[in-house]
């Protein structure tokens, strides 16, 4: 998942925040998932399991990093079948960059998706 640091901290005149990389995974995780069209990550895990997961579940295929205040993701994901890849995976894109920039304050490098399968409807 995350590589180097554990935490990233922000310094600020009201002094420091440190926020773990495991948080910034599970928020870029929730996101990818909530976007329509995506079955689960990479990991498995679908949208419908992930309010009741646990973090370390939640954020199998999802790896971040951290240089310079900026934040790298890396994910992959499962299409379901009937939607368009690329469409999916840009909104994924979309959504993660905004997820973890709006609620970490941190800047997003790049968010690179992969799409390693489809799944097909019961």
């Amino acid at each position: 998942m995350a590589e180097g640091r554990e935490y990233i901290s922000h310094e600020s005149e009201l002094g420091s925040v440190s926020i773990s990389e495991e948080v910034l995974a599970v928020i870029a995780a929730a996101a990818a998932v909530e976007v329509e069209g995506v079955s689960c990550l990479g990991s498995g895990l679908s949208s419908d399991v992930t309010a009741t997961a646990n973090r370390k579940a939640l954020t199998k295929g999802v790896r971040l990093w951290v240089e310079e205040e900026k934040v790298t993701v890396e994910l992959s994901i499962l299409v379901r079948y009937g939607y368009v890849v690329t469409d999916v995976a840009r909104a994924v894109q979309d959504a993660v960059f905004s997820a973890v920039e709006n609620t970490s304050g941190l800047g997003v490098a790049c968010v690179n998706v992969a799409v390693v399968g489809v799944t097909f409807q019961k």
